[in-house]
């Protein structure tokens, strides 16, 4: 456990540095997600409507250094592949 009070503070600040990027892995998967869905149900529309929406979501992740532009590429690729194979 920290014993000095930079440590401490560091500690807290990494627990809410934590949580932050939890989130923030969340929303990226619950974007991802509704793509995945539409595609499934068949809904075309509202899968490139889907996919439009996630793409600024998953560039802003990794600007901020969350997930590795490479990641990303991949899951915008595989995703607006899938869109296009409707």
């Amino acid at each position: 456990m920290a014993n000095t009070a930079q440590a401490k503070k560091r500690a807290r600040q990494a627990e809410g540095k934590r949580q932050h990027n939890a989130g923030m892995r969340s929303m990226f998967r619950t974007y991802v997600k509704r793509v995945v869905y539409a595609v499934e149900a068949g809904d075309k529309a509202k899968a490139a409507d889907a996919y439009k929406t996630a793409v600024p979501v998953i560039d802003g992740l990794v600007s901020k250094g969350l997930i590795h532009k490479n990641k990303a590429a991949r899951h915008k690729s595989r995703l607006n592949a899938s869109v296009l194979a409707m």
